[in-house]
């Protein structure tokens, strides 16, 4: 299996980590060898209840027994859809209604940017340095990490960039701007939140000038950060939400939400302003109803908070310099990046996934799913201590 991995699957780095996976279930990954793995990782955030949730097992089996694919987007009346769009609308401050279903974070993404170009009639966007939203051109577009995006230039143009929490950087946004998307907090650049009310600042300029916020919650949404989207942490709201990958309960889904009276600007001038194929597909909106309802009726998302400072309690150790981000979105960051690859590496084998952040290498992601108890963070936080005790032994030894 290994070597047909590599012969026949597209790889995107020449070392992936490559486990050969057997199941998975709860907190556990195990592998064809027999081996467990506790997951501090969800899939990159994306397994907010965990690997093989009843209710969201349950609700796929239902509605595979019922249809699958019947018709592109929007065309016809789809129960898990339209429930899942309505059970949105009811959690997000007005006039945040009306949701476009997508199979990605970063078709959602692509959307949103189309939504402000035609609600405004501009055609400038501004993002973050060391932004991160996808990896289609649109979204590489306005990714703020040139050694990335460099190898696939022209890219759209039309695009500036301000530093994320830089106020001064604001005047930037002006009557010529379209939109701003922003992560609400910023992902591959090391889970870095918004200081000082830079949120409100940037709500605020969005609003004199007539552009569009735009907020990536494709990492913080569905409970992450303790509240259903980040941005509820920071009393603000957007113009366009764009979600994602804990949407779906660890199936493949994105989805932006606006007002009607933008969303419906997709409607003509020209028709099929935004087509897609598997958008809204049933089965994917079952299991991410399942998810939404799962996380609201819960208690996951204030359970988020708690296992927040049981990591920060015990992770402690004298290479770790500090830990970023808020709830189960969190970062360790490392004096090194030889020391956080030796972190992730050395867990991997003593059964612990770990993994990195994209543009920050002295992170170490900890993400683990919502569903996590306290007994299996105390497991993994040993683990972590373990191979950071042996990490400082081995230089103490060296010296």
């Amino acid at each position: 299996m290994k070597e047909d991995f590599y012969k026949y699957q597209a790889q995107t780095t020449s070392h992936p980590l490559a486990l050969e996976i057997a199941y998975a279930e709860g907190s556990y990954i195990y592998t064809s060898n027999d081996k467990k793995y506790l997951d501090f990782v969800a899939g990159v955030s994306a397994c907010s209840l965990g690997h093989k949730h009843p209710r969201v097992v349950n609700a796929v089996k239902e509605q595979i027994d019922k249809y699958l694919h019947v018709m592109v987007y929007g065309e016809y009346i789809q129960k898990p859809a339209v429930e899942l769009t309505k059970l949105l609308a009811s959690l997000l401050p007005h006039p945040l209604e009306k949701t476009y279903l997508t199979n990605s974070g970063t078709e959602a993404i692509e959307g949103a940017l189309k939504l402000a170009r035609r609600t405004t009639g501009r055609s400038q966007i501004i993002a973050a340095k060391n932004a991160y939203h996808g990896n289609t051109m649109g979204a590489m577009s306005v990714m703020g990490y040139e050694e990335r995006k460099q190898a696939f230039r022209p890219l759209i143009p039309d695009i500036s960039f301000i530093s994320f929490n830089n106020e001064s950087d604001l005047s930037y946004i002006t009557e010529k701007t379209a939109g701003v998307i922003l992560e609400t907090i910023q992902g591959g650049a090391g889970f870095i939140e918004p200081k000082n009310d830079y949120l409100k600042k940037v709500r605020e300029r969005c609003y004199q000038t007539g552009a569009i916020l735009i907020l990536d919650e494709i990492q913080p949404g569905f409970g992450r950060t303790g509240k259903l989207f980040g941005f509820q942490n920071y009393n603000i709201q957007p113009d366009v939400l764009v979600m994602g990958k804990g949407m779906g309960g660890g199936l493949p889904i994105g989805a932006f939400t606006a007002s009607a009276a933008m969303m419906d600007l997709f409607q003509d001038h020209p028709k099929l302003g935004h087509i897609t194929t598997f958008g809204g597909n049933p089965v994917i909106a079952a299991a991410a109803l399942a998810t939404l309802q799962e996380i609201t009726e819960s208690d996951v998302m204030a359970g988020a908070l708690k296992k927040e400072k049981i990591f920060r309690t015990l992770l402690v150790h004298p290479l770790i310099k500090e830990i970023r981000g808020i709830g189960l979105m969190l970062a360790l960051i490392t004096e090194s990046t030889d020391i956080t690859n030796e972190v992730i590496l050395g867990c991997q084998e003593k059964g612990l996934i770990l993994f990195w952040l994209l543009f920050e290498p002295k992170a170490v992601r900890i993400t683990p799913p919502l569903t996590i108890s306290e007994a299996e963070i105390k497991e993994g936080c040993q683990i972590i201590i373990e191979i950071l005790d042996g990490i400082q032994q081995n230089r103490t030894e060296y010296v």
